[in-house]
């Protein structure tokens, strides 16, 4: 086929959003705009998306493949509905190898594509193309506040190769970008191998300052709500290419689902510590293999065979190490702690690791401080098993409350001006008024080995992972065929003893 810029954006709409049912003659592009784009939430906008796809999106059809586009929308999704002879466009797609079947961005190659792609500006034109389907511009994506506003490809599947593809056409143009965020439960869910809902999509994510500098849109909308987002900036951003960036990894936990069988199996069965590590075992001539290399040295304070935290209802968490026979074979001694004491020994040193066996071994107070806070925290404090606002907030108000006490008339009570840590009681009629300091407690389950810590209280339960680095690390090797990748083996009681 002939590659121009218009072909270029259509191809870039197909794999972004388009999907095909039976019917020859019809198919659709699929634009996941939720609430951006909702005719209730924000009606302009919606106006201008319709003018958008009537204006820029149906003439191009029409003049390139004689294809009549008009849409539907919901409150979630927008439709784009193309109707006529596909005979040409099928071609087209089925010459870079793209089957017309289903959702094609989840199983398409687009390396075809980017091979035609002569220039700059055909680059541009087909990531405008993606852009316009699957480039989100939320003000949620962001990088840690407003000043740094990101354009998101939001990417469903497991097509890693595509993501991948699409990261090396964006560096041609000299748009780098700011992270990805790999469908993968290495990072959409770090700390709680019990968590089953990780599959949530890759992300691209690039900043829009690179973007506006690189970059198109053909949606005068998607281009004018990122204009709108760079306004909430009070500085201009500047990417830096990924092998001059640093490399800072944090713990994260093993999770069965590193051998998910929808995974590819180039990725199946490693354990990623940074989003740069799947670009070095994928063999990107971009990723930082030497800092990846570095980070091997100091894996066993990287990973972690059991959950990090899990919390749940103390049904849940009891079912969990019943289930799992190096939990369930421990022998654990029970004890009533006083949270005023866990929140002293914070208050000296917030790195501490308690209730270890050695030199760098333990479990990390600042995680046992956020069980607390869970396992005290009233329900209204609560979204989910999310603690609202600061923790050790919550955790200093539960110690501040006064409580009410009935009179036991064996007791003699004196009369004080007012509760303290000293003097925690007021006599009033029928009782007395005392500090919550003194008798706010939780049960803690320690195992006979570092195997999960155990907190209960208030119906609730919490795991908290040991540390333990010189163990996890013989727990790791390097596959066979590929350096890069990280294996790491089911840790078991003997590496414990």
């Amino acid at each position: 086929m002939s590659m121009n810029t218009d072909k270029a954006y259509i191809l870039g709409l197909m794999v972004g959003g388009g999907i095909w049912g039976n019917a020859e003659d019809v198919f659709r592009i699929r634009l996941p705009y939720k609430q951006w784009g909702s005719y209730e939430e924000n009606p302009k906008r919606a106006s201008e998306i319709s003018r958008d796809i009537l204006t820029v999106v149906s003439p191009m059809f029409r003049g390139v493949y004689g294809i009549n586009v008009s849409f539907d929308a919901t409150t979630s999704v927008w439709n784009i509905l193309c109707e006529g002879d596909t005979t040409e466009l099928k071609a087209d797609l089925q010459a870079y190898g793209i089957a017309c079947e289903g959702e094609l961005r989840k199983n398409a190659s687009i390396r075809g594509i980017i091979a035609d792609l002569a220039d700059d500006f055909m680059k541009r034109r087909f990531i405008a193309g993606l852009a316009d389907t699957v480039g989100s511009t939320n003000k949620n994506h962001r990088r840690f506040t407003d000043n740094v506003q990101i354009l998101s490809f939001e990417l469903q599947g497991f097509n890693f190769e595509f993501v991948c593809d699409l990261c090396r056409l964006l560096y041609s143009i000299g748009c780098y970008p700011d992270q990805i965020e790999w469908n993968h439960p290495n990072f959409h869910v770090t700390r709680n191998p019990y968590y089953k809902q990780w599959a949530k999509g890759h992300k691209l994510r690039v900043q829009l300052d690179q973007y506006a500098s690189f970059g198109a849109f053909a949606f005068a909308t998607k281009a004018k709500s990122a204009k709108e987002n760079r306004q909430l900036q009070n500085q201009t951003n500047e990417a830096i290419p990924c092998p001059e960036r640093e490399v800072r990894a944090t713990m994260s936990c093993v999770h069965p689902a590193e051998h998910d069988i929808r995974l590819p199996a180039s990725i199946r069965g490693g354990h990623y510590l940074h989003n740069r590590h799947v670009c070095a075992v994928l063999g990107c001539e971009h990723a930082p293999y030497d800092a990846i290399e570095k980070l091997f040295d100091t894996v066993g304070d990287l990973i972690c065979p059991f959950p990090i935290m899990c919390k749940d209802t103390l049904s849940v968490i009891e079912q969990i190490i019943k289930e799992d026979i190096l939990l369930a074979d421990r022998e654990y001694s029970v004890s009533r702690v006083n949270v005023r004491m866990f929140y002293d020994l914070f208050q000296e040193d917030s790195t501490m690791l308690l209730y270890g066996d050695g030199h760098r071994t333990g479990y990390p107070l600042t995680e046992i401080m956020q069980g607390i806070a869970f396992i005290i925290a009233d329900d209204n404090e609560l979204n989910g098993t999310r603690v609202r606002g600061n923790y050790i907030e919550l955790i200093e108000r539960h110690l501040a409350r006064v409580l009410y006490m009935p009179i036991e008339p064996s007791k003699q009570y004196a009369r004080v001006a007012e509760p303290t840590k000293n003097a925690p009681f007021e006599l009033i009629e029928g009782g007395y008024l005392t500090s919550n300091d003194g008798g706010l407690s939780v049960e803690i389950r320690r195992p006979d080995l570092l195997t999960p810590l155990v907190i209960v209280g208030n119906g609730r339960g919490v795991l908290i992972g040991a540390r333990n680095p010189r163990v996890y690390y013989k727990l790791t090797s390097k596959a066979e065929d590929n350096k890069y990748k990280l294996l790491v083996n089911q840790v078991t009681e003997d590496d414990l003893l």
